[in-house]
């Protein structure tokens, strides 16, 4: 091949990848590694699309001599013999002694756009006075929802973490074992009803609402939708929402896919947080402190008893008596006054460390510098 046939190949090659449509017009989703930044989805909530707490009550069996005493739990009594008469099996008041049975509430999270059949997971917790649930089989249980309708229904076998066993002179346990969880243990029966297909715009919801994020989020929308659609599609409505409108002839998963892959970098307000019950301490990356001078000193009282005999001497008819020593010590901790500049968190990290200080210390610390109005951030008292 000659030298003129090669390039007349070469420019063909890249007239034809110029051609070529991109990852976006074939409908591919923005967005990748490579970008500073975090994705829009990992710190926004989409509106309309949420969790649906169900509960219910049930009585699990099976138990070997575990379950509640009727005495004690006379709703258990009461539910075993309701259970029963639908049954065609009536048993009179007060003739059931036997503990394997247990009356236990059953509880569920319904996602977002589940089917009807679909299975998901519940979590069985007694309610009466069972020792252990341990071998336990749940009947059938309706579960509902906050409008009092029923939407999944539970049932299967228990599976357990924790166990329980005693003899007559010991006890071993390990976890909860009044507490079970039966995977995949209910089967939705009932749709929840929503327009999310037809809606025409997207409604973003910031999980730490903050202005400057606000806009990022809208901006960062906007400039995909420029590209992509020739305009601007997003606004930021307040602190906490972003309201994005969707083009004709796009879909609403296909855009709120497109819009969860892109990046922007969320803003950190200034913010400590401190736990005096632990001794922890998290400083944020924007907390700035102004120039001050810190010292810290402990001051220690420590008392000691150390009680002496006094032994009479033979043939003195005396007593012996117990005769009082205390000894008070005083110690005070030399306290090395330090300069802060917090102009960034490394620096305001070595100017504590400085101080030679424990938590606690630094706690006390970061209290005092607030109170004195040099400290630029949010302080957090857990």
């Amino acid at each position: 091949m000659s030298m003129m046939a090669k390039g007349l190949r070469v420019v063909q090659l890249a007239l034809l990848l110029l051609l070529l449509p991109s990852p976006l017009a074939l409908g591919g989703v923005p967005g990748g590694g490579g970008v500073a930044g975090v994705r829009i989805k990992d710190i926004t909530t989409l509106e309309g699309v949420r969790d649906n707490q169900l509960v219910g009550y049930g009585l699990v069996v099976g138990l070997q001599g575990s379950g509640d005493s009727m005495r004690g739990s006379p709703f258990t009594e009461q539910s075993l013999r309701a259970m029963l008469e639908r049954l065609d099996a009536k048993i009179a008041p007060g003739a059931s002694r036997a503990r394997n049975v247990a009356s236990v509430m059953v509880t569920a999270t319904l996602p977002p756009f589940v089917r009807r059949g679909a299975r998901i997971d519940v979590n069985v917790s007694s309610l009466g006075d069972a020792s252990s649930l341990v071998g336990g089989t749940l009947i059938m249980t309706p579960l509902k929802g906050a409008d009092g309708k029923v939407y999944a229904v539970a049932q299967g076998s228990l599976v357990l973490s924790g166990f329980s066993a005693q003899g007559q002179a010991a006890q071993v346990s390990q976890g909860i074992p009044t507490n079970g969880r039966i995977p995949g243990g209910a089967i939705v029966e009932r749709e929840l009803k929503g327009d999310f297909q037809r809606s025409r715009r997207l409604v973003l919801n910031l999980k730490n609402p903050d202005f400057a994020t606000a806009i990022r989020v809208a901006n960062a929308i906007n400039a995909f939708a420029r590209k992509r659609f020739g305009r601007a599609i997003a606004t930021a409505h307040d602190m906490r929402t972003v309201i994005a409108r969707r083009p004709q002839g796009v879909g609403v998963a296909w855009l709120a896919a497109a819009i969860g892959e892109l990046r922007v970098r969320p803003d950190v307000p200034a913010r400590v947080v401190i736990n005096e019950r632990t001794g922890t301490v998290v400083i944020g990356e924007a907390v700035r402190i102004s120039t001050v001078a810190v010292t810290h000193g402990n001051l220690t009282v420590r008392i000691q008893e150390m009680p002496a005999v006094s032994q009479p001497a033979p043939f003195s008819r005396g007593e012996t008596v117990i005769v009082p020593d205390t000894t008070v010590m005083v110690e005070e901790q030399r306290g090395n006054i330090g300069v802060l500049r917090g102009a960034d968190l490394r620096e305001l990290v070595a100017g504590l460390n400085s101080l030679g200080v424990k938590p606690k210390g630094i706690i006390a610390i970061l209290q005092a510098i607030k109170s004195a109005g040099a400290l630029q951030a949010e302080l957090v008292v857990e």
